[in-house]
């Protein structure tokens, strides 16, 4: 699936991804390819990524690999749309 993440300051990544995990408001959930299509508000967190990504080199800092194969965003808050296999995530 394609992912976006964007912040009023700029796009964070752009690219193909496994899945995501989200930290929605009711709860976190994740999201693999053929998802149904979403809409939900995010609260403070951590956006998973998993798959091979690569990073602009200025925004390497703002993401953390984690142990697993995954890496993570911090989030406050925040959107998400999910529909025929893009994914935006606006970010705060």
């Amino acid at each position: 699936m394609f992912l976006e993440i964007v912040t009023p300051e700029a796009t964070l990544f752009s690219g193909e991804v496994e899945s995501i995990s989200i930290p929605g408001v009711n709860g976190e959930f994740e999201m693999l390819n053929n998802h149904a299509p979403i809409v939900s508000l995010l609260k403070e967190g951590h956006v998973k990524i998993f798959g091979s990504i690569e990073l602009d080199e200025e925004v390497e800092d703002k993401f953390v690999k984690g142990k697993d194969r995954g890496t993570w965003l911090a989030i406050n808050s925040g959107t998400i749309e999910l529909k025929d296999n893009k994914v935006i995530v606006l970010a705060d």
